[in-house]
């Protein structure tokens, strides 16, 4: 299932010009960034292991825009969106792809798995499902402490059937935790159809279930998933409640880079194509006088130089040390003792 097209979103042309030009920004920074991965990936300059998030873009712009630098988030192995829109210098997220030790985490996470606890970007783990009971706890923290924090969790439709999530879900409506659980509904659990595991498409009633507010966005359109966000960062916030979004999407790429896409029926991705987020956006903010040519060529040409600039820089920049491997594995009290 590929989402429709929306009608025009209620309240979209409320909101504020600064508003989309910097989502757009954020989109287009995601997109032109994984696209210098991919070409490095194909040249041999880099050796990792990839999940793109073309098609995902829009979530990651919108949970970036709204969140506090203190606010947290906890990703998934299919992070890139969600590290560049929490604010991670460009230069670092490529250095960490890189193993060069200027990265997030000195070189030792990869792709897969960046931290930067400093801009709130608490983790991102490579196993399925298991970043919701994460934020479950950081939100209970948060609650505990009084701190007014919220914490985000991104997470795929496959993720949705594991049982941690349900467990996650049901503590968090119980003990009223101000986390906003996105689910990024990209129709495919690696390469299982969405249809094909679920009797029930429709992920929003598994927070339903418990209780838990849930609604349920296209997640190809950049100002109704800004709308749902805000408002459920502004229920945490506020009555320290947690939401659940089902933002509708399609993965425009392949599962991992080096994969094929075989298994999708024939059609259906290049239909979802044309729905590509960062250049529809792009269009109807020209179209709508949003923004002028002159002002979306501005900022093409400057993400472009900075996406440039963070490659150069990690490739020249020093790799991690072996005897860096084995530090930050252990807290400080027993880290010693270790060696």
């Amino acid at each position: 299932m590929i989402a429709a097209p929306s009608a025009r979103i209620a309240g979209a042309a409320s909101l504020e010009t600064d508003t989309q030009r910097s989502l757009y920004t954020v989109m287009r920074r995601i997109s032109v960034f994984e696209d210098e991965v991919i070409k490095a990936l194909k040249a041999g300059r880099l050796r990792s292991t990839f999940y793109p998030v073309r098609g995902l873009e829009p979530a990651c712009a919108a949970i970036g825009e709204i969140l506090r630098r203190d606010d947290y988030v906890v990703s998934t192995y299919r992070c890139l969106g969600d590290v560049v829109a929490k604010g991670v210098p460009l230069r670092e997220i490529a250095a960490e792809m890189y193993g060069k030790v200027s990265g997030t985490s000195k070189g030792k996470g990869g792709a897969m798995h960046m931290a930067d606890p400093h801009r709130g970007l608490m983790a991102t783990t490579g196993v399925v499902g298991a970043g919701l009971p994460i934020a479950t706890g950081l939100g209970l923290a948060a609650k505990m402490q009084a701190s007014g924090k919220v914490t985000v969790t991104t997470f795929g439709d496959g993720a949705t059937s594991i049982g941690a999530c349900h467990e996650s879900l049901n503590l968090a409506a119980i003990w009223q935790l101000p986390v906003v659980f996105v689910c990024q509904n990209n129709q495919w659990g690696e390469h299982t159809g969405l249809n094909s595991y679920t009797a029930n498409p429709e992920l929003t009633d598994r927070a339903r279930a418990v209780g838990m507010r849930a609604v349920r966005v296209d997640g190809f359109e950049p100002l109704e998933v800004y709308q749902a966000v805000r408002e459920a960062v502004h229920t945490a916030r506020r009555d320290g409640l947690p939401t659940f979004i089902e933002s509708i999407t399609y993965r425009l790429r392949p599962h991992s880079f080096g994969t094929d896409t075989s298994y999708i029926p024939p059609g259906e991705l290049e239909q979802a194509l044309k729905r590509d987020p960062v250049p529809t956006f792009r269009a109807r903010l020209l179209a709508d006088q949003t923004l002028s040519a002159a002002e979306l060529d501005d900022i093409d040409a400057k993400v472009d130089e900075e996406v440039t600039d963070a490659f150069a820089d990690a490739e020249r920049a020093e790799p991690t040390p072996a005897d860096e491997m084995t530090r930050d594995v252990y807290g400080p009290a027993t880290e010693g003792s270790q060696r």
